[in-house]
């Protein structure tokens, strides 16, 4: 338990640290809302709450006196039980009520990558660093070199509203890992045109930063409903290549092609499916990333165990923890 120091001087503890079976009590974001019922048609809440350090389920099955009014995205003080429903944390609560400004700090609920964001920046800048051909160079650079503002929201940008990487510095932290795995994939496939390759890695994603809205909301935008992050990229990228003089009309092509076909097949969104040895590559280090880091965020809300923590659809399979993982956090 970490004592948050604040005028009331209280003892917060964060959604990480609750375990199976222990008291949970405290002010957290109610990120959603759902109002719900049951098979025998009885009336519930099914919450999700919120704090810096992640999520976790929370259901009101007894709307009593003891539960007032609320919606989402106020602040709330709770109090509940913490239970397991198919391998993952929940919150049986039993009283509600909003909490005033005085009694919370907004900065202590909204969730942030765990790697240091200055840091995974200038990584990506020595990537862009890396690339060769001068129109290719210049196009990155213009974004994440050159435009301080937008440098400002992408580092700040989440990459999802909640499948994955769906915190502050989360779209940093994914066009990095999928740029590193481009970077290994060109080393070791000489079809691959490396800077073509590292380029649409940096690019695949930079729509995401109008899909979504800021924290705390976190939530889709009108833009980002109608159009969709893929679109808007490739939109982004035309634009700045108007501003590049004699950028190669091929390799243009070539670059939109690769965010355009980035989620792989077209029922996953793609408008076309990889056409060309650098869109494949990128498909398969978009895919690997994503469904990764999905996996190592439904490992950090469960248990150290082996038991199985149910079915995801986003992986299509029923999963659990390696033997060897579970030694590792214990």
């Amino acid at each position: 338990m970490r004592k948050l120091w604040h005028p009331f001087s209280r003892i917060m503890t964060y959604i990480e640290e609750y375990k199976e079976g222990s008291k949970f009590f405290g002010i957290y974001l109610c990120k959603t809302k759902q109002i719900l019922k049951t098979k025998a048609g009885k009336t519930y809440y099914s919450l999700i709450l919120q704090d810096k350090t992640g999520v976790i389920d929370g259901k009101v099955w007894d709307l009593n006196s003891g539960i007032e009014d609320f919606e989402s995205m106020d602040f709330i003080m709770v109090s509940g039980m913490v239970t397991s429903f198919q391998g993952s944390r929940q919150v049986n609560i039993n009283r509600i009520r909003r909490a005033s400004e005085e009694e919370y700090i907004p900065s202590e609920y909204i969730p942030a990558s765990k790697y240091d964001i200055d840091k995974m920046y200038e990584s990506l800048k020595g990537l862009i660093d890396t690339i060769k051909e001068p129109h290719l160079k210049m196009l990155a650079e213009r974004y994440y070199v050159n435009d301080a503002e937008f440098v400002k929201r992408f580092k700040a940008h989440s990459a999802a509203k909640s499948v994955h990487h769906g915190f502050i510095g989360g779209l940093l932290q994914h066009t990095l890992a999928v740029a590193k795995l481009c970077d290994f994939m060109a080393s070791n496939y000489p079809i691959l045109d490396r800077d073509l390759l590292i380029t649409a890695a940096i690019f695949h994603d930079i729509g995401k930063v109008y899909e979504i809205s800021d924290f705390p909301a976190n939530e889709y935008t009108d833009e980002g409903q109608l159009l969709g992050h893929i679109f808007i990229g490739a939109e982004i990228i035309g634009d700045g290549i108007k501003e590049i003089p004699d950028f190669p009309p091929v390799l243009a092509t070539e670059l939109r092609h690769c965010i355009l076909a980035h989620h792989g097949e077209l029922e996953y969104g793609s408008p076309k499916k990889p056409a060309i040895a650098e869109a494949i590559a990128l498909y398969f280090a978009d895919n690997t990333d994503a469904k990764l880091e999905t996996v190592t965020e439904i490992y950090d809300k469960a248990e150290a165990t082996t038991e199985w923590l149910g079915f995801n659809r986003h992986i299509d399979s029923n999963i659990r923890q390696s033997s060897g993982y579970v030694r590792k956090r214990k």
